[in-house]
């Protein structure tokens, strides 16, 4: 089922508590998925959000390429994506995503929930506010609540993660030269990805909370002599994970709070916003 639904407006009750953005792989991820098109003032988001239970909670999926991959990471509308994620009620948002490793500890199949976010983008719209002097604070760019549920959830059920390390976001849709790939490793970073930015910046400037989860499917090309990337790998690594991907998000999705009182929720404190977000409460 459809649902043609635009902008939601103050004081509704949400459709969805919580989101997950990913692959076309977590489609089969929610029971019994009502699907809501929605108008942004941004344009349209990537594909329609599939709303339904996980878990005893309601939780929406947005395919962030679309269902057909048909959107590269430099032309996703994450503007669009965000907002309508909020309109329909969403205020916490977990991002699992393919990562290459620069560290040669994490191999293929390993799991991490980074801590850092480097922006080596360029050209993408990165904000709400084109307008006033509106400052979010950004220094820790992912949920602290939802970092800490991940890792423990992870740690008591699906065996090891690696807590921390700092991603670099390219603007893609190639992969890192060698060069590039080496440099990023002398910083200290420990993953590269194509999508982690601007939608990181976009959540907290609506005041959401924003949780990574990153599968390392590659050694990105500066690792050793013989590493260089390919599509083909990534996807089938990235394939061979999903079922234990899945596993723990709906794990992690149960353990959520229902009561926010973390960092993401009061971004907006002392700031008087430049434009009206939607589903305001």
């Amino acid at each position: 089922m459809v649902d043609h639904t635009t902008a939601r407006g103050s004081g509704e009750a949400p459709v969805a508590e919580i989101a997950v953005i990913g692959g076309s792989g977590f489609y089969s991820f929610i029971e019994d998925p009502r699907e809501f098109r929605l108008a942004t003032p941004y344009g349209e988001p990537s594909d329609a959000v599939a709303v339904g239970r996980v878990g005893g909670r309601m939780v929406a999926f947005l395919p962030r390429h679309g269902r057909g991959h048909e959107h590269p990471p430099h032309r996703i509308n994450y503007r669009a994506n965000m907002w309508a994620l909020r309109s329909l009620g969403v205020r916490q948002v977990l991002a699992p995503c393919a990562v290459g490793s620069l560290r040669p500890e994490h191999g293929p199949g390993t799991l991490v929930v980074p801590d850092g976010l480097v922006d080596r983008t360029s050209g993408r719209a990165q904000t709400y506010f084109d307008t006033g002097a509106v400052h979010v604070p950004f220094a820790d760019p992912y949920c602290p609540v939802g970092r800490g549920i991940v890792v423990k959830t992870a740690t008591e059920s699906w065996g090891e993660i690696v807590d921390g390390g700092a991603m670099v976001v390219v603007e893609g849709p190639r992969f890192s030269t060698r060069t590039e790939s080496q440099w990023y490793a002398r910083q200290g970073w420990s993953l590269v990805n194509m999508t982690g930015h601007p939608e990181a910046v976009l959540a907290r400037e609506l005041a959401l909370c924003y949780t990574p989860v990153a599968l390392v499917t590659d050694f990105d090309a500066g690792i050793d002599a013989e590493s260089a990337v390919s599509q083909a790998e990534v996807f089938r690594v990235f394939s061979a994970n999903i079922e234990r991907l899945r596993g723990l998000l709906r794990e992690v999705v149960r353990a959520l709070p229902t009561e926010r009182n973390c960092l993401c929720a009061h971004a907006h404190d002392g700031i008087e916003l430049p434009i009206t977000l939607p589903g305001r409460h």
